[in-house]
């Protein structure tokens, strides 16, 4: 049986493993790092140890922090900024995150003129031009013409639509897809190494091969 004193110097252990579960870095390599060398401190701690209930209670936490850092290792996110282009004062952060088969982007702007405009991923991931027109046309690796996402006569892989800004020029954009993915082998997926583009106008769906979209008017690399 192990003594009140001793027993009592454990839990703070035990409690560390569990605050590990809630541990949080910007980068998904660095969270799992962070949680393996806490979980090895602790386990030192731990090993000076044969109290049946502490064994037991710290074997659970563990358990959780390994399934937790097995799913971490199944999610991928990258966050850029959008930088203004075509003398506009348009600004944002875009965000990618890849999880179970689908990467989801979700993107918020400000500094954009009311009503709708357009946003497309295009080829190329170089924003050096004061028009975004370094960024090449929309990314289209199957060849398609372009269109209204999902439709049967073809579409973009760029072709993300369009979105409306308040009056105040903010504006959110959400898309999810299993058409994308951040880094694979599929060239026709990887969403690495294009650009993110808005446009002044809006996209009309049918005008080709861009949809009338207008000027470029904010830009960002997806580098990883």
């Amino acid at each position: 049986m192990i003594h009140h004193s001793r027993l009592k110097s454990i839990r703070p252990t035990v409690a560390l493993l569990k605050l590990i579960l809630n541990f949080k870095t910007k980068s998904k390599k660095q969270r799992q790092m962070k949680k393996i060398k806490l979980i090895a401190l602790a386990l030192v701690v731990l090993a000076g140890y044969s109290c049946k209930e502490v064994k037991k209670e710290s074997k659970e936490v563990l358990d959780e922090v390994a399934t937790e850092v097995k799913e971490d290792a199944n999610v991928e996110v990258i966050k850029f900024s959008m930088e203004p282009k075509s003398n506009s004062t348009v600004k944002g952060e875009v965000t990618f995150t890849q999880e179970d088969g689908k990467v989801a982007m979700t993107a918020t702007f400000s500094g954009l003129s009311e009503g709708e405009h357009a946003i497309h991923l295009h080829e190329k991931a170089d924003c050096s031009s004061d028009d975004g027109k370094s960024t090449g046309g929309h990314w289209n690796p199957t060849h398609e013409p372009h269109g209204k996402w999902g439709v049967a006569e073809g579409y973009h892989k760029g072709d993300i639509g369009n979105f409306v800004a308040d009056a105040e020029g903010n504006a959110t954009k959400e898309f999810l897809t299993d058409q994308w993915c951040i880094g694979c082998d599929d060239e026709n997926m990887n969403i690495l190494g294009k650009a993110v583009i808005v446009h002044q106008g809006v996209d009309d769906f049918v005008s080709q091969p861009s949809g009338a979209a207008g000027a470029r008017i904010s830009c960002t690399g997806i580098i990883q």
